[in-house]
């Protein structure tokens, strides 16, 4: 098919982790599949086999060996995975123990560090004696509001390694985001920066930090890493709690124990954006975790031993827990604190070349914002160890798949991905074995049980619909805190489908099995009782270069909704009537005129999650004259003021 941009070669293909295991499948169970989609279709007919078949493959360790690989209802959710089995996270993250480098953890000032296998198994060690000391155990919270270091790593490792539980933000949230989480889940011990850096600029956290100890009463251990504030002292901070800075809490050295846990137990809680109200608390059970992440690292992304991989996040999204679980399959993590752009649009092309990286994952944003600033990386780069370029967040559009084959680097493998914090991993994603085909997701994610439906509760290939999971997956959060009964996470996922999970991605199955994501359900613009995908237009925007950056929501107007679409323009740039003319036409020759936004309007700016993705509710909310009730969780929430009281909007 001509929109096929690139397709690995025979020998890649063979030699790939996902190759092998098809192999090994055909060979244990007698079977011929003999592609991707034989492939999947198989993993999810035959579950207990295909998860069975990533133990053995993965060598994943149980100390207790489970009863069954399943046991399960006869509706979702009601699923147990490897009952009676016990084992460790930490243990698989820490298996290599060689001098060979495990993480490096550069700042974007330029301060490298590295840790070995070894070493980080000694510090794993050291700090786990120390947090056993002040009295972590099974089931207890270990809290982290920290920026993407080696110590954050570190400090994961040994709590999950005493089967307490993990959670962490990032300093860049404000005070009451970090309260809003950790608050409800009541840890006993928190990790924390004095300071940190973006942009150039240094951010001293004193004040706040003391701001949310008065409001986590639960604590019983305060830890401190100067990091950009070196003059830190443990006297500047009031709480009742210990407090140690991190040099002094522990000592490096020693074999780290791994306390052996049932698969189900708790290992992380992560967070729900939290823009429409408090976060939900969302439970991932150690097990399920483990197994999502080899499989997605080791067959999807093609990680082992000998790669290096990294993602630009911070520690608040969910895609640092993904990133780090790449030492499970062998491989080295690469870490980067600091803005992706300073002190020049190239940082972290540099980083791909420095450290060697194999793969490299990012944001449509990211990959948008270089080709807007004239970057073209095949000319200014080596990019010699480059193999696949991995991209979520949100839809990645067309235009962005031909900058990455046209500058960034024809032979690499794009891989568009799409999931969830409520999944911490992807319901579609990349594989080495399929092509990748302009503005498309190349498929679902082995072992899950993908389809679009309508709004009938009716699988859909070629319309768009609502992204379901038919069937139980471990990754299947085990819960959500303080929701004895199950309720909210029913309410949360199983409410439009009766026990069918809804993700709440609008979303589209092609009919060669390729997916692609139209934009959050709860976002869907409906003008006539037509619904639209917010990326649908995004899509048709980019392609005028006179537009940055934009965000579309529907206005209720007249007894309907009206698309308004806002635009942030280049400098110097203004949103006269030619303009607007020629982005309605971009928009109406390539969608239909139902997509064509009533009104354009100007910004300076388009608020967006701290992890980076635009917020269609919250503009939608403030233009209506609602209020927001979480802007804790904006990146640059003063932004949202330029969408209030517009006059253009009353007429």
């Amino acid at each position: 098919m001509s929109d096929i941009l690139w397709q690995a070669d025979a020998k890649r293909i063979a030699e790939s982790r996902m190759d092998r295991f098809r192999r090994a499948l055909n060979q244990r169970h007698h079977l011929h599949l003999d592609d991707y989609l034989a492939l999947h279709q198989w993993s999810i007919e035959q579950r207990a086999d295909f998860w069975q078949a990533i133990v053995d493959f993965f060598d994943v360790r149980f100390h207790t060996q489970p009863d069954a690989v399943l046991r399960e209802g006869r509706q979702m959710p009601s699923a147990e995975w490897f009952p009676g089995g016990t084992l460790n996270f930490a243990e698989h993250l820490l298996r290599r123990r060689d001098d060979a480098v495990a993480v490096v953890a550069v700042a974007e000032h330029g301060q490298r560090e590295q840790l070995t296998w070894a070493q980080l198994a000694e510090h794993v060690s050291g700090f786990q004696a120390s947090l056993q000391a002040a009295g972590v155990g099974l089931g207890d919270r270990v809290a982290a509001c920290m920026p993407n270091t080696w110590q954050t790593l570190v400090a994961m490792l040994a709590t999950t390694s005493l089967g307490a539980i993990w959670s962490c933000s990032s300093p860049d949230f404000g005070t009451h985001g970090v309260i809003d989480r950790f608050g409800q889940i009541e840890p006993k011990v928190l990790i924390t920066c004095g300071g940190y850096r973006y942009a150039g600029k240094t951010i001293e956290q004193t004040g706040k930090l003391n701001e949310i100890l008065l409001q986590l009463p639960s604590l019983k251990q305060l830890i401190i890493v100067p990091y950009a504030h070196p003059h830190a002292r443990i006297e500047d901070y009031r709480t009742r709690a210990e407090v140690s800075l991190w040099d002094d809490f522990y000592e490096p050295g020693g074999e780290p124990d791994f306390i052996p846990v049932p698969f189900n137990h708790p290992l992380y809680v992560l967070y729900s954006s939290g823009t429409t109200g408090v976060p939900k608390c969302i439970v991932h059970s150690t097990g399920g975790v483990l197994l999502q992440h080899v499989k997605e690292h080791g067959l999807h992304c093609d990680l082992g031993p000998g790669d290096r991989l990294f993602y630009y996040t911070t520690c608040g999204w969910m895609m640092w827990n993904w990133l780090v679980s790449a030492l499970a399959v062998g491989s080295a993590v690469v870490l980067y604190d600091g803005s992706p752009f300073h002190p020049a649009p190239e940082r972290l092309l540099d980083l791909i070349d420095d450290e060697r990286i194999s793969v490299f994952g990012t944001s449509p944003k990211f990959l948008a914002t270089l080709e807007s600033s004239g970057v073209k990386p095949r000319a200014s780069h080596d990019l010699g160890s480059l193999k696949t370029l991995l991209c979520t967040g949100s839809a990645l559009s067309p235009h962005s798949y031909d900058f990455v084959y046209r500058d960034f680097k024809a032979d690499v493998c794009l891989a568009s991905m799409s999931g969830g914090t409520d999944i911490v991993s992807c319901f579609v994603n990349g594989n080495p074995l399929s092509a990748v085909r302009r503005g498309e997701i190349m498929g679902k994610s082995l072992g899950m049980a993908v389809e679009v439906w309508n709004d009938a509760g009716q699988p859909v290939i070629g319309e768009k619909g609502e992204l379901v999971c038919t069937r139980h997956f471990p990754a299947m959060p085990i819960g959500l805190w303080n929701d004895p009964d199950g309720t909210k996470l029913r309410k949360s996922y199983f409410s439009l489908f009766p026990g069918v999970w809804a993700q709440g991605d609008y979303a589209e199955e092609l009919p060669h099995g390729a997916m692609m994501i139209h934009g959050r359900s709860d976002a869907v613009l409906n003008p006539g009782g037509v619904r639209i995908g917010t990326a649908e237009i995004y899509r048709q925007v980019e392609k005028v270069p006179q537009v940055l950056d934009s965000v579309a929501v529907g206005q209720q107007w007249q007894d309907d909704v009206r698309v308004v679409l806002f635009v942030r323009l280049q400098d110097a740039v203004e949103l006269d009537e030619a303009l607007q003319a020629q982005i309605r036409q971009v928009i109406r020759a390539n969608t239909t005129p139902r997509h064509v936004p009533a009104k354009i309007l100007s910004v300076t700016d388009i608020p967006r999650t701290i992890s980076g993705k635009v917020v269609e509710l919250a503009v939608r909310n403030v233009i209506h004259g609602e209020t927001v009730k979480n802007t804790d969780a904006l990146a640059n929430p003063e932004a949202l003021e330029q969408f209030r009281n517009r006059a253009e909007l009353e007429t």
